[in-house]
Order: C-alpha cells, then structure tokens, then sequence
C-alpha cells in the first residue's frame, strides 16, 4: 500500500512539474497569450492605417482637387497666374 501512495505521489509530481515548468506548460500559455494581445493590437494599428491610405489612394484616383491639394501643402507649388506671400514674424528678443 505504502509502494502504491509512493508511486502516486510520485506520478502525481512528474505531472505537476510538466504542467507548470516543461514543454506546454501554463506558463508557456500565458506567455503566448499576452504576445498575442500585443500582436492583436499592432494589428488594429496597421489596420487603421491601411484604412487612411487606401481612404488616400481613392481620393487621389477620383479627383483632381486632391493631387492639387497635395502638391501645395507637401510641395509647395502654386499655379502660375497666382501670386505667393509669405509673410515672416519677427523673433523674439530678449
């Protein structure tokens, strides 16, 4: 009787540590539970941002207004019947 509560004591460790600290264990699940929450909300990161840019790709295929509003906010041109100001403020002195 001693032998057999000896072996299932035995036994009843071996699974333990497996459980616990070997190969699959919970704390392997937890692991690859929080890497993938993390991955999870890179992914809705990128999603949204594949959202603005396909939202930009569209716009810019559509119509004329956004390739000219793009060109004069990002490069600076103007047409050439316009007139450019820029007006400068002055630095502070000290």
């Amino acid at each position: 009787m001693r032998l057999l509560v000896l072996l299932l004591l035995t036994l009843l460790a071996a699974l333990q540590y497996r459980l616990w600290l070997g190969q699959h264990s919970v704390m392997e699940y937890w692991a690859h539970k929080t890497e993938l929450a993390k991955m999870e909300q890179q992914n809705e990161v990128l999603t949204k941002r594949n959202k603005l840019l396909k939202a930009d790709v569209t716009d810019l295929q559509i119509g004329l207004d956004a390739i000219e509003e793009r060109a004069r906010n990002e490069l600076g041109l103007i047409r050439h019947d316009e007139v450019f100001f820029r007006i400068i403020t002055p630095l502070d002195k000290k």
